[in-house]
């Protein structure tokens, strides 16, 4: 098996998941969280949503200012988002467009190395592959993160890797 379809294999299982969870979004929670440092609901939410988006970015640019200079164009989309609905349709257009990107590429390609810059200055240089792989792990934190959000906010967590206590299914 190649890179390119081990990821495609990656994408597909880690968006059934994701989409289950996004789904039980609350509308009218953005602005919540657990705690004073934590990330508001809506930010976590849209988070989520958009992180597959990552991988384009990573196959077809060479690098990302996270801190762009002033008037530069978001790499990633900022319109609201407000419903599990809008979460969940912005999320599934995330992962077309990432599953086109993983399609047009070569392993080749995803050998080379691709860089994350903050105001300019480098902070991660790395073979694709490897930023690739740690966007899943990145993906798969976050989830979580938006998993405990749900419980606290006695929303039914779904099955995500295995039974939780709302949903005794095996995702």
């Amino acid at each position: 098996m190649n890179l390119t379809d081990l990821f495609l294999s990656q994408l597909e299982s880690e968006a059934k998941r994701t989409r289950k969870t996004l789904e039980r979004v609350p509308e009218g929670k953005a602005d919540w969280k657990p705690h004073a440092k934590s990330m508001p609901l809506g930010r976590l939410a849209h988070l989520v949503a958009h992180m597959p988006s990552w991988l384009g970015l990573m196959i077809k640019q060479d690098e990302l200012d996270v801190v762009p200079k002033p008037g530069a164009a978001p790499s990633v989309s900022m319109k609201p988002l407000n419903t599990g609905a809008e979460f969940v349709a912005a999320f599934d257009a995330d992962v077309a467009a990432a599953r086109d990107a993983l399609k047009a590429t070569t392993d080749a390609h995803l050998m080379t190395h691709w860089k994350l810059l903050a105001a300019g200055k480098v902070v991660g240089d790395e073979p694709r592959y490897v930023v690739i792989r740690d966007t899943f792990a990145h993906l798969a934190h976050h989830r979580a993160q938006l998993g405990l959000y749900l419980r606290l906010n006695d929303i039914a967590v779904p099955s995500v890797y295995g039974p939780s206590a709302d949903d005794q299914t095996f995702a």
